[in-house]
């Protein structure tokens, strides 16, 4: 395990690795969710290995620190994992991101073009005000105080269970700092930044979660949109195939 200090406190972001080829690979959760759990088996596939792997927790979740003075927005949680990848010496790499960790690579990418080479996104967070189904809208409704009082506990009953065997790991205060950051977004938005950068970037949407908005707008700025079939969510658990295909073609 290493770590990196993220803020001023001393907190630290922490990460496992696997040694191998840069550029190195990095795989980044989504809300109340951790790394590994959603990535080690993907990276372990043939087709992908022997590059060097690393599978960071942002703060508040999995093994990473909670503080309770942090804000937890993307921006920051984007500074975090720099540091991370900045004490690991990675620079160039490719970024593995689900869902808010998706919307994170991106506004890395945006503020630190040196780090990312290429980003693999699935179902990430592009866009301010998600539909209110969706877990960060139902988490960002609670009052703080609310949902870590209580919410969080009636949160997890109600989640799948794949979820609640991560977010019941992850700070509640953190977590939902971290829903309310993703639901209030980005300026520009990570639609934008995600449409202006310069590198190589791949969409994976599940065919069970419908078509992607704005698909043609993001295949016309040159961001290739793949609908994986039979897969929702969560496609590194549904079509591991399909999707351990999309990380190694690049």
């Amino acid at each position: 395990m290493r770590q990196a200090r993220f803020d001023a406190q001393g907190s630290c972001i922490r990460w496992t690795e696997s040694e191998g080829a840069d550029p190195a690979r990095v795989y980044v959760h989504g809300l109340g969710a951790a790394s590994t759990v959603y990535h080690a088996h993907i990276a372990a596939r043939p087709e992908l290995a022997g590059r060097r792997s690393l599978f960071v927790d942002l703060p508040g979740h999995g093994i990473s620190d909670r503080p309770t003075d942090f804000g937890y927005t993307l921006e920051e949680h984007a500074d975090a994992l720099a540091a991370a990848l900045d004490e690991a010496r990675v620079s160039a790499a490719e970024l593995v991101a689900h869902s808010m960790g998706g919307s994170v690579a991106i506004v890395l990418a945006h503020r630190r073009g040196d780090l990312v080479s290429r980003l693999v996104l699935t179902e990430a967070n592009l866009d301010p005000d998600p539909a209110t189904t969706e877990g960060s809208s139902e988490i960002a409704a609670y009052e703080e105080g609310d949902f870590v009082a209580g919410g969080h506990a009636r949160v997890l009953e109600e989640v799948d269970p794949l979820w609640a065997a991560t977010m019941r790991l992850a700070d509640p205060r953190a977590l939902h700092r971290s829903a309310t950051g993703l639901v209030r977004g980005t300026r520009p938005t990570m639609r934008a930044m995600l449409m202006e950068l310069p590198v190589q970037r791949v969409y994976l949407q599940g065919a069970r979660s419908g078509e992607l908005a704005g698909s043609e707008e993001l295949r016309a700025s040159g961001v290739r949109v793949l609908s994986v079939p039979d897969a929702g969510h969560n496609a590194m658990f549904d079509a591991p195939d399909v999707f351990a295909s999309a990380v190694a073609a690049g």
